[in-house]
């Protein structure tokens, strides 16, 4: 796939940018973001925030209102894609705001939605891991599984412990698919190795896919084209489209 053209993205062109991200990407980003010296702060927001989109809109919303109030930033950049409409909503006062058209933060580590719409056609019931994920959340893993089980066994007992285990359980029966993807940054063969052990104790097929770092470069790079993102004036807010374009910027009501 062709990217679309550089915009003027010199040193002097870049705004001053403060960026706000969910863990799963805060290795990524920091990474890249060592680069630039526009960028000026990294705030980073616990992962599994997306199960809960009020709170994650309403802990978004606080640091942008905090960066706007002690930094003197031009831009802020979410490491977010729509994540359960979490970022619908979203507004700066006086800072650009910009959002990757992206659902989730699989299409940033896969370098487009593109890639990622054509992906989970491909492969329907795909269960996505990666270095931020495994680092910071509770995979589907037999290690998983037996903390569950103890738990629920020390306060239910064995017999309510088996059934809630099942009842928990059947929402893995939608996925047949574990993919590992990766940006070759910070990663080791023990990441690649620990989602192919989930997917054998699963009964899943594995898959490791290189993504490709053109998206989170632009992105902390300021390099915001219109295909690939959303740059939102003050006293817009994000709303999502039934297209493909994912998410529009429109005046709040």
């Amino acid at each position: 796939m062709n990217q679309p053209e550089p915009q003027n993205n010199s040193p002097e062109s870049r705004p001053r940018t403060a960026i706000i991200t969910c863990a799963v990407l805060e290795i990524e980003i920091g990474h890249f973001a060592k680069e630039h010296d526009h960028v000026l702060r990294i705030e980073v927001l616990e992962q599994g925030l997306h199960n809960t989109p009020d709170k994650l809109r309403s802990e978004a919303q606080r640091l942008i209102d905090q960066i706007e109030g002690e930094t003197d930033a031009e831009a802020i950049v979410l490491g977010y894609g729509l994540c359960s409409r979490g970022t619908e909503g979203l507004k700066t006062r006086r800072c650009k705001l910009v959002i990757a058209r992206a659902h989730d933060c699989i299409t940033h580590l896969l370098g487009s939605k593109e890639r990622y719409a054509e992906y989970v056609k491909e492969r329907p019931g795909t269960y996505w891991y990666s270095p931020g994920w495994n680092q910071h959340c509770s995979m589907p893993s037999k290690e998983r599984y037996e903390t569950t089980y103890k738990s629920y066994v020390e306060k239910f007992g064995e017999d309510n412990a088996e059934y809630l285990m099942e009842m928990e359980q059947g929402w893995f029966k939608k996925y047949s698919h574990a993919t590992f993807v990766e940006l070759g940054v910070q990663v080791t063969e023990k990441d690649k190795d620990y989602t192919r052990e989930c997917a054998d104790w699963l009964g899943w097929s594995f898959d490791h896919q290189r993504g490709d770092p053109a998206l989170l470069k632009a992105m902390v790079g300021g390099d915001w084209d219109d295909d690939r993102f959303v740059v939102l004036d003050p006293g817009q807010t994000i709303r999502i489209t039934a297209d493909e374009r994912v998410i529009e910027a429109v005046e709040e009501s």
